[in-house]
């Protein structure tokens, strides 16, 4: 639902990025994903007596350089703390975050929403180590835990409450999911929980300045629920605020099956968890020269490519934005405009439609595509060049998918080269209109979309090999 006038829907978000080391962020534990329950947990992991945590650089450096990508201040000193709580899934009894002096600290984010670009404030990003994780199924009444994940580097990523709609919301977290995969930090996989967030939501009376009461809706791992999740939140508690009732901070679970929020627990604050900092890691210092070196190694970011995409390439806001969505995406267009030496409309058009429909209905990503960027090349050469024309072209594309040939050898297979031949298109055009005197008349006496079955008859005694601008062309002459 939208926001009524009578009340304003407030949002902020803390997601929670998986970055993509090889290593845990204090131990040398593996991070892949997929392996045996309680394989990839080491002695570190679990907090065995007698170990010590060590820093993992790499994790350092991905959150600088995020950091940099959203024009944060990067603080110069930062300190790791003890978060601590007592949870199955949590073996140490306490989880490494940071809280007073995070790595990273404001920044911002623009958002383009119906049209209309806002920008939200980044609060914070800090780094922390993941949990492990509780498994309720076939353990029949009793729970189950994999501590894989406990110890896994996690950026946490804290917005400012200055989200007004679910819409707001849904693009925010795209926005930052497209910006890590850019950076390379995090693969962004959500049906991995890579990728997750925990959205806070109150209401307040439309033209108050005081925020309401919040609840915290956690671990939504799609954006599909992250709205579905912040619009019911935002009902229930307008229907239980304007029935008398109040809002209660807690943290609340999204049911995605009953498309509901329930009560998990009532909201812990910082001094519940009795941070201090953690005595068994040291302080992390970054250098102006470490930032520099980090910073020379930032890609083009999203928002600067698609701007050059619509200069270089004049390409539309639409196009440029799709294929900006994705740097793989993005990387893929170019090659293949520079391969094909073709219209970059031409290369837009057919990557945006025809390779990521099928993408989609294959549901795989670019980087698994079965046409890759020279085959694509190629086919687009053929229309350029005449041999085929664009309603082949579709019928050779699906070929192309389908095996590994060329759009050459395929179009040689086939016989589907374009007929060019004035002559041989003119025999047919002349048939064509002795046979169907009717509709010539009907054209003559102003009837001007005649025209088009004429187009289709010569199209389809051509099986669809004519060259449609010379048909069109020819077809007006005779016609008068």
């Amino acid at each position: 639902m939208e926001t009524s006038q009578e009340w304003e829907t407030v949002i902020g978000l803390e997601i929670h990025t998986q970055l993509a080391t090889k290593s845990k962020i204090f131990s040398g534990a593996a991070t892949a994903y997929g392996a045996e329950p309680n394989t990839q947990a080491c002695a570190v992991d679990l907090g065995l007596p007698g170990v010590l945590p060590v820093l993992n650089e790499q994790a350092v450096t991905m959150a600088v350089k995020f950091g940099l990508a959203i024009e944060a201040e990067i603080a110069p000193y930062s300190v790791f703390a003890r978060k601590n709580y007592f949870y199955p899934d949590l073996p140490k009894g306490y989880q490494i975050s940071q809280f007073e002096l995070p790595i990273v600290g404001n920044g911002h984010l623009d958002i383009d929403v119906d049209g209309t670009t806002k920008r939200i404030g980044i609060t914070r990003a800090h780094l922390e180590e993941d949990a492990g994780k509780s498994l309720h199924e076939n353990f029949h009444g009793m729970s189950g835990i994999d501590l894989n994940r406990a110890g896994t580097p996690l950026l946490e990523i804290v917005s400012e409450p200055e989200m007004r709609s679910a819409k707001e919301a849904v693009a925010y977290m795209r926005k930052i999911h497209e910006l890590v995969r850019y950076l390379g930090i995090c693969d962004g996989n959500m049906q991995e929980g890579s990728f997750r967030c925990d959205a806070n939501v109150s209401v307040r009376p439309l033209g108050q300045q005081q925020f309401g009461t919040r609840a915290e809706i956690k671990n939504i791992n799609s954006f599909k629920f992250v709205e579905k999740a912040i619009n019911h939140e935002v009902e229930r508690q307008i229907e239980l605020i304007e029935n008398g009732g109040k809002v209660v901070q807690e943290t609340r679970l999204y049911d995605s099956v009953k498309d509901e929020t329930r009560s998990m627990r009532s909201k812990e604050e910082a001094n519940d968890y009795r941070y201090f900092p953690d005595p068994d890691l040291l302080p992390v210092f970054i250098s102006e020269e470490f930032k520099s070196q980090i910073k020379a190694q930032l890609p083009e970011l999203p928002n600067a490519r698609k701007q050059r995409f619509r200069e270089q390439y004049q390409l539309d806001d639409e196009n440029a934005g799709i294929l900006t969505a994705s740097r793989q995406l993005a990387d893929y267009f170019e090659f293949v405009v520079n391969e094909s030496a073709c219209e970059a409309k031409l290369c837009a058009n057919w990557i945006t439609g025809d390779l990521v429909a099928a993408l989609n209905k294959a549901d795989l990503d670019i980087t698994e595509s079965p046409v890759n960027t020279q085959r694509l090349a190629g086919l687009l050469l053929r229309i350029n060049d005449n041999t085929i024309s664009g309603k082949i072209a579709k019928q050779v594309f699906e070929l192309m998918w389908q095996s590994s040939s060329t759009a050459d050898e395929i179009i040689a297979e086939k016989g589907l080269k374009q007929i060019t031949d004035s002559g041989a298109i003119e025999t047919i055009i002349d048939k064509i209109i002795a046979d169907n005197p009717d509709q010539v008349e009907q054209y003559l006496s102003g009837k001007d979309k005649v025209f088009a079955f004429f187009v289709g008859q010569v199209m389809k005694e051509m099986q669809g090999k004519a060259n449609p601008a010379e048909v069109n062309k020819m077809l007006k002459a005779k016609l008068k």
